[in-house]
This record gives structure tokens, sequence and C-alpha cells, in this order.
């Protein structure tokens, strides 16, 4: 007994081109997302992965990935804007669930609730809302040091009153030892114009090169059919 296998696989030439254009298209939409995103306050670059059957499944095999580098760092001089020169990200409680973020531009409701820009609860690193026992006059009296530890001070005892810990994570949920927290500073995109320009270069010709395979082939099948009018 023989035992014949393989993969044979027979593409039409048209449809393989115009799925290689789709791929190219996605690929182009990421990197302008990327561009549009550069002056994001905690925006990360997303980059595309293509598997090795992308060129028989088209943007089923396309997938991306987010770029953790730390962006660029600039101070804000607002106490309630918040950083960190490591990598990480802070917790806020949304209707759908815990969600990462690396913007922390924070603000305080009337009660001493820290909150997002969209009014959702910063977490802790115990899982609840960061609730300041003090109600401050002015932001400035809101401290924050390296470790993400999060101080008001009390006018009537004199002295800083902790609120908690931010709680800071990595991109798996696991807590971040070192964030290197810093106050007062905003983390604009990790983007590079200059890297993304060129990245659109191959993408572009790879576009081109199947565009004109596909007027190609579609002209030699317009000529087929117009004989085989002809002749019938």
């Amino acid at each position: 007994m023989q035992i014949n296998g393989g993969v044979r696989f027979c593409e039409p030439g048209m449809r393989s081109s115009i799925r290689a254009m789709h791929v190219q298209s996605e690929i182009l939409g990421m990197i302008n997302e990327n561009v549009a995103g550069f002056d994001k306050v905690g925006f990360q670059r997303r980059e595309p992965i293509v598997s090795s059957m992308t060129e028989y499944i088209g943007i089923h095999g396309l997938s991306t990935t987010v770029d953790d580098q730390v962006g660029r760092i600039m101070n804000s001089g607002n106490p309630l804007d918040i950083t960190m020169a490591n990598k990480g990200y802070f917790q806020i409680q949304t209707p759908q669930g815990v969600q990462l973020t690396r913007d922390g531009r924070f603000k305080l409701d009337k009660d001493g609730n820290l909150l997002s820009l969209e009014d959702y609860p910063v977490l802790s690193d115990a899982g609840m809302p960061i609730k300041l026992p003090v109600v401050p006059d002015n932001p400035s009296e809101v401290i924050v040091n390296t470790k993400g530890k999060v101080s008001v001070y009390d006018k009537n005892s004199l002295q800083l009153v902790e609120a908690g810990n931010l709680g800071i994570v990595d991109a798996n949920g696991m807590a971040v030892l070192n964030p290197d927290v810093k106050q007062g500073y905003n983390e604009y995109s990790n983007v590079s114009i200059q890297n993304e320009f060129m990245a659109v270069k191959p993408v572009v010709r790879n576009f081109e090169a199947n565009r004109q395979i596909f007027l190609i082939e579609s002209a030699n099948l317009q000529k087929v059919i117009s004989q085989l009018g002809s002749v019938s």
C-alpha cells in the first residue's frame, strides 16, 4: 500500500491580486492611525503582523501588536497629570469592565474621587476606586510619589494623608513594582513620524504591483471574452 500526501493549491490570479491589495490597504490604514495618534496622550502605535498564510487567506491572516515602548514625556504643570517613565498601565473602571490606559490625565470630583477624563474611577492596587480622605482646595495639595502612592495634604493635621496606591500593571495584569511615576507630566505617543512614512513606501509599492498585475489580467480576460464572442 502506498500513501501519497501533500498540499496543492491553485489560485486564480485576479483573486490573488485583489486579496493582496486588500491586505496592503489594511496595513496603510494602521499606519494612518499611527500618524493620526502622534500628538495623542497615552497613544501606543500599532504594528501589523503578516502571517505566512496571508497570501491565501487575505486580511484574516493579518493581525496587530501594540508597541509598548514609553513615548515622549513632557511637563504639563498640572499636579493631576500623572505618567510613568517605565512600561505599565493605569487601571480604569468602566461600564465595560476594567480597562488599561497610559493616559494619566486625571481629575477630582467634589467628593474627592480620582477620575479619568471620561469620569471613570481610577483604581488602586487593591482594585478599589481611589478616593481622597480630604478634598483639597488646590490640586497641588495632592502628592503622588514614584511608586504611585497617592497622598493629600490635610490642613487640619498639617500632615499628608495616604489615599491609596495607583493600580499600575503590565499588559498581562501583573503589578509593576517600579513604575517610576512622574507627577505633573503627560506621556505623548511613541509614534515616530519619520518611521511611519518610511513604512508606507514598501506597502504602496506592493499595492501598485498587485494593481498592475490585476489590470494586465483584466485586460487579457477581456481580450479572451471578445475573441470568444467573435468566434461564436
